[in-house]
């Protein structure tokens, strides 16, 4: 199960004797123990705190030791042992073995970043504690999580093209986009909903600006202009695939509208469907049309190629390939 289904309601999973906290979302491991010790200590956590144990060069005896310690102060007994990869590896078989007669009020808590299913010890997990996955989401499931979180956790709705943008800016760590939700409800106030605009402002700065200039730019035939504010924020640090982010965001919609309109979908129709804000529907719709039927097939083709090239496929350099995209993109290639 993953961490994000937990949390929503962790009094209705039982925990047993053993919780897993698997992947590498720090953030999210720490709120997932914080819901275990809420459970499982209650009030008496000031008194009967968890154990915490670093992973590195611990002695299963130790931990065993912790585990059959009988609290003062509470019912039960919760240890946790961190950065525990090695230690799994290193003590399998006796782990199996404790889980088999575990301690009646103690809970094992281990954090690790690979949890393999397939062994013995994961199915035993499985079936008497808790197997936690505390790993990054990815496309629906990510902003399924992002909408979902502003809303029960600051109350405030977040449009999915809002929450697109979110994660095209701050990346897809849960922890990063949790803090940036956080700044986000802070900054619209008593404003219920949270807009694309919100985010251009507060998460992206100069920096999304000049990127919608730049596709702005694209899309009114200027290539001058676009390749000018291409320059400024490779001049200014900004990463070659976060740019690259920034067009994406524009282009697939441009592009799925696109592909509506070749199968009979009115084209300011089929613009609106593909999620293009009402405001850029005409340019966009010009767009298209300068751009001519055999090229707008292209427009998927050279964003996937381009993602590839950046991520490894081509040794040119980033600056060359993002401006070659732009000269495809403004429709003036050959």
């Amino acid at each position: 199960m993953h961490v994000t289904a937990y949390l929503k309601s962790p009094t209705e999973h039982k925990t047993g004797p053993v919780a897993i906290l698997s992947g590498t979302q720090r953030s999210l491991k720490q709120a997932a123990f914080e819901a275990i010790c809420r459970i499982l200590l209650g009030d008496q956590q000031d008194h009967a705190g968890p154990r915490r144990i670093a992973g590195k060069e611990i002695e299963l005896r130790t931990v065993c030791d912790e585990l059959r310690t009988v609290s003062m102060w509470g019912e039960q007994r919760v240890v946790f042992v961190d950065d525990a990869d090695d230690f799994v590896s290193q003590n399998r078989a006796s782990l199996e073995k404790y889980l088999n007669n575990p301690a009646k009020k103690s809970v094992l808590v281990l954090s690790v970043k690979s949890w393999p299913k397939s062994t013995r010890l994961a199915k035993l997990v499985a079936k008497i504690g808790l197997d936690l996955e505390c790993a990054e989401l990815s496309g629906r499931g990510l902003i399924s999580w992002l909408i979902d979180e502003c809303q029960e956790r600051h109350g405030k709705r977040l449009s999915r093209d809002a929450a697109l943008l979110t994660v095209e800016l701050a990346g897809s760590d849960l922890g990063l986009l949790d803090q940036e939700l956080a700044k986000l409800a802070a900054y619209v106030g008593e404003r219920k909903r949270i807009d694309p605009k919100d985010i251009s402002t507060l998460v992206g700065g100069w920096k999304t600006e000049t990127t919608w200039a730049m596709t702005g730019a694209l899309r009114d035939g200027d290539l001058g202009t676009a390749l000018t504010c291409l320059d400024k924020l490779l001049v200014a640090g900004e990463a070659p695939l976060k740019i690259l982010g920034g067009i994406n965001f524009v282009f697939r919609k441009v592009a799925r509208a696109a592909a509506l309109a070749r199968q009979g979908t009115p084209l300011s129709t089929a613009l609106k469907q593909a999620g293009v804000f009402p405001r850029e529907i005409n340019a966009s719709a010009d767009y298209l049309r300068r751009l001519g039927q055999s090229a707008s097939k292209s427009l998927y083709p050279w964003l996937l190629t381009a993602d590839g090239n950046l991520k490894g496929n081509s040794r040119m350099p980033g600056r060359m390939q993002l401006e070659y995209l732009l000269v495809q993109l403004s429709g003036k290639l050959g």
